[in-house]
């Protein structure tokens, strides 16, 4: 079975996205509707990127200092860093092969 979506909290998100590997994370919430259309493709993401890219999900309400430490006003969010360094932001629920072509990027 492909791997799901990290799991990211206040607590690990400095070390995950300190990785040699882009990592994407995914702002949201479980009363977000957009963030419901997008986390399948994430997650999917998730499972075909496993060997390229960290993939994870941050619940903005259980996790409220990383997403004010960025100023997220609005999710979906997805952000993705490469060795640490934010180097793309996608804001709102977009189709799977615009977050495929933005993680390629980074990779």
């Amino acid at each position: 079975m492909a791997n799901k979506a990290l799991e990211i909290t206040d607590s690990n998100f400095k070390d995950l996205i300190n990785s040699e590997k882009p990592v994407l994370v995914d702002f949201w919430a479980e009363w977000c509707g957009p963030c419901k259309l997008i986390g399948p493709v994430v997650e999917e993401i998730a499972g075909e990127y496993e060997d390229k890219a960290v993939i994870g999900k941050m619940d903005v309400d259980a996790n409220s200092v990383t997403p004010s430490e960025f100023g997220i006003r609005s999710i979906p969010t997805l952000m993705i860093f490469k060795k640490g360094q934010l180097v793309d932001k996608i804001v709102g629920a977009v189709p799977k092969h615009i977050l495929v072509q933005k993680l390629e990027a980074a990779i």
